[in-house]
């Protein structure tokens, strides 16, 4: 990504202004009871600090797969993140595709409720990497 390093740093801060607007969402439909669209908001709010995460280390964004790929090719991979992480963030992924295109599966409580707080954490980690980065 050929982005000039002030462009850089404000597409980050976008991308890290929208993890914390989709944790709302997120926080909102889980008081609902709406699980699937508690998955859908708890891996969009990851997506959004991986892609911080990404743009912050020049590397590109690209697709979802591609996103989970590169967080564990850059940052799992060469210990910067756990195995765990990686693990929840592609659960994440899978979660939210079959919550959001699988009509035959109905996300529920059970499915998601153990992933927030994790999520939260590792948001929060990647928020620190990227403040000892800039």
């Amino acid at each position: 990504m050929s982005l000039k390093e002030e462009d850089r740093k404000v597409l980050v801060t976008l991308e890290l202004e929208r993890v914390t607007k989709t944790l709302v969402e997120m926080e909102v439909q889980r008081q609902n009871g709406l699980w699937g669209m508690v998955a859908n908001r708890l891996y969009y709010s990851l997506f959004h600090a991986v892609s911080a995460l990404l743009i912050c280390d020049h590397h590109e964004v690209g697709t979802h797969r591609g996103a989970v790929n590169k967080f564990s090719l850059f940052y799992v991979k060469e210990g910067i993140f756990t195995v765990a992480e990686g693990k929840l963030y592609s659960q994440l992924q899978r979660l939210r595709e079959d919550g959001d295109y699988n009509c035959s599966i109905d996300v529920d409580q059970m499915d998601v409720e153990d992933k927030i707080e994790p999520t939260r954490q590792l948001i929060d980690e990647i928020k620190q990497y990227i403040a000892e980065k800039q």
